[in-house]
């Protein structure tokens, strides 16, 4: 019998939180990042069942023990959040961490993961499912080809964060000076292109 055969891939509860945050860890290690994840399950709680949660999780467990029968454990998770697409009018599903134990894969968990959020996807009429992977991970990324997830090789994902992210925060209140203006473009520039 295949792990995924007896696997179940089911909404996170608070009862997961433990295991959840465990695997994030071990997500950071594979990553090779272990020192920028700093996550609590007091955190992922809030974030995941708090009073206006933004943050969604699903999780793969399997029958404990050596013969299957021991009591489920959670080797796998999903978590993920609601985004908007503006040019399509309708929302999104966009990913952001997958992972299963490194002795649970190859047994179809990951895939039954994804394939449970597509189902959100398509219950809910959201237009597209998203995720990032890091550009070394080749298996990872020829299993998403797989699936026919196609790189979005064109974007380039930005992101502000600590010092920079506090130091433009701190700009919010203050009128646009004529300095920090652009330069009048000229009459001999305006309406240059036409959209």
């Amino acid at each position: 019998m295949s792990p995924a055969s007896t696997a179940a891939i089911r909404e996170v509860r608070p009862g997961d939180l433990t295991a959840v945050v465990a695997l994030v860890h071990e997500l950071a290690e594979y990553e090779r990042e272990p020192q920028s994840c700093t996550l609590t399950e007091e955190q992922l709680a809030t974030a995941l069942f708090g009073p206006a949660p933004a943050l969604f999780g699903h999780v793969a467990e399997v029958p404990a023990g050596d013969d299957g029968t021991g009591p489920a454990e959670v080797v796998g998770f999903a978590l993920w959040f609601v985004n908007f697409s503006t040019w399509r009018g309708v929302h999104g599903l966009y990913l952001e961490d997958l992972f299963v134990r490194p002795a649970h894969r190859g047994g179809g968990l990951g895939r039954a993961l994804l394939a449970t959020l597509a189902a959100v996807c398509a219950e809910r009429g959201y237009a597209r499912f998203e995720w990032s992977v890091l550009d070394w991970n080749e298996p990872s990324i020829g299993f998403y080809r797989s699936l026919g997830a196609v790189a979005m090789d064109e974007w380039t994902t930005f992101r502000l964060q600590g010092d920079a992210l506090s130091a433009l925060a701190a700009t919010a209140d203050a009128a646009p000076s004529a300095a920090s203006r652009p330069a009048d473009p000229g009459p001999s520039t305006t309406h240059a292109t036409a959209h």
